[in-house]
């Protein structure tokens, strides 16, 4: 190797390093990216290691899996030795079973797993040529394993093209720079190959290559050897062309020359991927075997695999070429033949009937509607939606171009390419009209996502469905499944009530036509208040399934666990899937499961993990645009922030979603915004202005239809209610809960109830029953801030009835769960409960003497005996305002009554005296 001192110690080094890791050699096309793989390889091989060779080709770019095959291949007696789970992965990717297709991490972590063994014996390197062809799902595999290889005996080195961009642009793998030669280099590269030439002819040529190492072996015996009278400088004469089309003119005359039965020959070869180079594919015996092409080998188009003894493509710019020159019908022709040849493999033969065609061939597209159906199962959600638009082109009939379109577009829309949907849309839309049932889905999904537009794309899509009704549907449609479940997701994010009646009353008479699972999202996702009692059983019954549900299905049915208070067992599911829908396939499943998973991690108390979630949904949403899933997001940070009281914070995104929902008519938002307020006013202790924000939301003493967080803040209104003086609303509210049958709908709901019954009720023994039943209750600890507050609240309770001794216990455990929950001033609550039981606690000097302004000027007026009303009518507050500032005040100094006031004050650093 001529030049190439610095990258050969660089490759060296890496060889001979302990430990596992990757590397990136990228540069332009022919600058000697190939060779520097060969050279890897071979120093690997003399230290000891074994090398596996995996080669990107274009025309294998959207098969999913296609490339990783080629490293795996030769491993499969070690995949023979994995457990059980590890082999179900691979035979699912791989179409060898049925199954769920694995995320990247899950795929990733076994393809670890299986390098790991493989190399246990003895070090391997994995050499990937041309990786800008390498098909998407590979891709992303390979680059979490290159970011993991630390600490094995794996090493991994891709050769990319820089003109070319692939998505190991962003996988974050060390790159070392492959650059043209220098002059000097570039002539001793010339001298050493090409000795002899004329001094004119050699000038032109290190011109003309600008130190491209393959120009400078391809281009003298162009020159010397090509066109009899013409000078060399209108045989190069291609001023401003890139240097690669320079290249293919090269291998273009020499084409040319061929005859055509072997031209068609290589034709053949180079349309089914034909590996190219030193570090051709030696692993796959599916593609094309190219025969009696001496004639090409001997001019220097081909080359001759040492170990198959298959004929491979002298360089990547060999096949492209041979296509590049080849016509139209001479293209047709030979994906024709490949088809044929490949009759047996579902997505090589889809991909070459496509090609194949030209006019409309029903056989043909449901070919390649076949083929995508497969991808969608493993992941390839790219591929899908390429051959089901291929497919639409080659539908007979408007009806099946329209349905192929419309699933492209549905598939486009879940991958979080809402442009890619949008054009789908236009594509499948008859002059003047854009009405059709499946167009409806793609637009008004769109409509909904991109911007939360709720009205029209519910009137749109209720249309739709009342069209198929009313033009005699008989038997379950897929199409009419779609309709449903966005009508039923639209009706979620709207929360209207006059809208999910007219939509019950619709469904109600299609019977057997709405799915189960789409009967699951209608009981759930609407009014669980009044249709969700035994709906988790059908639920539960529905993830029973799991290996059979698409990935949209999956993520539907955890909403309605979500209302139903029963993620935590469907969790550890969607973590596994959610880095799949990330990386690979439906991102606005992705983001939904994200939501999940968040929700779940508030739910048990896990409020770190929580925002990090929280995080990452929101930069995926505003980076695919989906403004819908960005507001969503804001308002489940804010609702955090409100729990850990970061009141400030919590406002700030609450204003932000309320102002973007409310004109939309997204109910389902304003309500959380609304929730926000209550729990922010509960976090500071000002429960006039948490109760009037919970009634923003529901009356006390009955549960809105229709709105989802009725239900949820049933135990904030109660709260609030009972220190502001309510408490015959509060009681109300509680016994409208046991009425209406929360306790039998969800475990949450059923905890909640009896605490706030418990709360509420002047019946001594009433009160320890419940409290008794909420405390002990099954999933209580799943809950745990619901459950801490009403220990806060039974703590107090047995304060006031049987004791301060008593007490303690209950309030030690309230405390200890809002300390390590991350909640401050509900765990000074708790602390102050504790000390006025006469037990020591330490408190957290941060959050005493933290008070405002307003607040101390307060605390100071009734700390001189002042009722609240003479309060009031010296700081022009009312006296409920005052009341609510003193709640605020209390926690703060570690106090429960005014009588500790005056005491309190005292003890504050003088630098915090006002």
């Amino acid at each position: 190797m001529v030049g190439r001192e610095g990258e050969q110690e660089v490759l060296s080094a890496l060889v001979v390093a302990s430990g596992g890791r990757a590397l990136v050699l990228r540069g332009d096309t022919g600058v000697g990216k190939s060779a520097l793989l060969e050279h890897v390889a071979e120093l690997a091989t003399g230290e000891k290691h074994r090398v596996i060779r995996a080669a990107g080709v274009e025309a294998e770019s959207e098969l999913p899996f296609a490339g990783l095959h080629q490293f795996l291949y030769p491993l499969l007696s070690s995949i023979d030795r994995l457990d059980d789970s590890h082999r179900e992965i691979f035979d699912v990717v791989f179409g060898r079973s049925e199954g769920t297709p694995p995320s990247v991490m899950t795929l990733g972590i076994a393809v670890l797993d299986l390098l790991s063994l493989a190399a246990s014996q003895k070090p391997l390197l994995l050499v990937l040529d041309d990786g800008q062809w390498l098909d998407t799902s590979s891709t992303e595999v390979c680059g979490f394993v290159g970011r993991r290889l630390t600490g094995s005996s794996v090493k991994l080195v891709v050769g990319l093209r820089s003109d070319v961009p692939s998505g190991f642009d962003t996988a974050a793998l060390p790159e070392l720079p492959v650059t043209t030669l220098s002059e000097k280099a570039s002539e001793q590269l010339l001298d050493m190959h090409h000795p002899g030439l004329d001094p004119q002819i050699r000038r032109l040529v290190l011109d003309e290559a600008q130190g491209n190492p393959l120009a400078l072996l391809e281009l003298p015996p162009y020159v010397r050897g090509g066109r009899a009278g013409r000078n060399p400088e209108e045989l190069l004469g291609y001023s401003g062309v890139p240097l690669p089309l320079r290249l293919q003119h090269v291998y273009g005359a020499r084409i040319e020359a061929l005859s055509d039965t072997v031209c068609a020959e290589l034709l053949r070869g180079a349309l089914d991927g034909v590996g190219a180079g030193t570090a051709a594919d030696r692993t796959r015996g599916t593609r094309y075997r190219m025969l009696d092409a001496d004639e090409a080998a001997a001019c220097g188009l081909l080359d001759i695999d040492p170990l198959s003894g298959d004929f491979v493509f002298r360089h990547p710019l060999v096949r492209s070429t041979v296509v590049q020159t080849a016509t139209p019908n001479e293209r047709r022709a030979a994906h024709a033949a490949l088809a044929h040849v490949h009759r047996d493999d579902m997505d090589r033969r889809a991909t070459h009937l496509a090609a194949a065609t030209i006019d409309p061939d029903e056989e043909v597209a449901a070919a390649l509607e076949a083929a995508a159906e497969s991808a969608t199962r493993r992941g390839g959600a790219v591929a899908a939606v390429a051959w089901l638009t291929r497919a639409a082109e080659l539908s007979e009939s408007h009806e099946e171009r329209s349905r192929r379109l419309g699933d492209a577009a549905y598939i486009a829309g879940h991958s979080g390419r809402l442009d890619q949907a949008q054009q789908l849309v236009r594509s499948n839309t008859r002059a003047g009209s854009n009405d059709s049932p499946a167009s409806v889905v793609a637009s008004a999904y769109v409509a909904l996502f991109e911007d939360g537009d709720v009205r029209s794309s519910q009137r749109r899509v209720l249309a739709a469905i009342e069209s198929m009704r009313d033009s005699g549907v008989r038997e379950p449609d897929e199409l009419l499944t779609r309709l449903v479940d966005l009508l039923l997701a639209i009706n979620q994010y709207a929360s209207d009530a006059v809208v999910w009646e007219r939509t019950h009353k619709l469904l109600d008479p299609l019977g057997g036509l709405v799915s189960s699972y789409s009967r699951i999202y209608e009981d759930t996702w609407g009014d669980v208040v009044r249709r969700g009692a035994g709906v988790h059983e059908r639920v539960e019954r529905a993830f029973a399934g799991l290996a059979a549900l698409e990935p949209w299905d999956v993520t539907r049915l955890g909403v309605a666990a979500y209302h139903l208070d029963t993620l935590s067992q469907y969790r550890p599911h969607l973590q596994r899937t959610v880095d799949r829908e990330v990386e690979t396939g439906a991102l606005a499943d992705a983001m939904t499961m994200l939501h999940l998973i968040m929700l779940d991690q508030i739910a048990v108390g896990e409020w770190d993990e929580a925002e990090r979630t929280g995080q990452q949904c929101l930069e995926l949403t505003t980076t695919h645009r989906h403004a819908l899933f960005a507001y969503h997001t804001r308002a489940y940070l804010a609702l955090l922030a409100a729990l850990r009281g970061q009141t400030e914070r919590a406002r700030e995104l609450q204003a932000m979603v309320d102002a973007w929902a409310r004109p939309r008519g997204v109910g389902f938002l304003t309500q959380i915004a609304d929730a926000v307020g209550t729990a922010a006013a509960l976090s500071e202790g000002d429960y006039e202005a948490a109760y009037l924000h919970a009634i923003g939301i529901t009356p006390p003493g009955s549960f809105e239809p229709y709105a989802h967080q009725a239900s949820r803040t049933l135990l904030d209104l109660v709260e609030a209610a009972l220190h502001t003086g309510r408490s015959e609303q509060a009681r109300r509210h509680a016994l409208a809960a046991h009425h209406a049958g929360l306790p039998h709908i969800s475990p949450r709901l059923a905890l909640i109830t009896y605490g706030a019954l418990a709360m509420t009720t002047t019946d001594t023994t009433e009160a320890d029953t419940m409290y008794n039943r909420a405390e002990t209750h099954p999933a209580a600890a799943h809950f745990p801030f619901e459950l801490a507050r009403i220990r806060l609240a039974h703590g107090i309770h047995l304060r006031h009835t049987q004791g301060r001794k008593t007490a303690r216990h209950s309030l030690t455990l309230a405390a200890e769960t809002f300390e390590r929950l991350g909640a401050p001033t509900w765990t000074e609550r708790a602390r102050a409960e504790l000390r006025a039981t006469g037990a020591s606690t330490v408190a957290s000097s941060a959050h005493l003497a933290a008070l405002t302004w307003q607040e101390r000027r307060i605390a100071d007026l009734a700390a001189g005996g002042l009722t609240n009303k003479q309060i009031g009518e010296r700081t022009h507050l009312s006296p409920r305002t005052v009341s609510s500032h003193l709640y605020r005040v209390f926690p703060k100094l570690g106090i429960t009554s005014r009588a500790a006031l005056r005491d309190a004050l005292a003890k504050i650093p003088g630098d915090q005296n006002v």
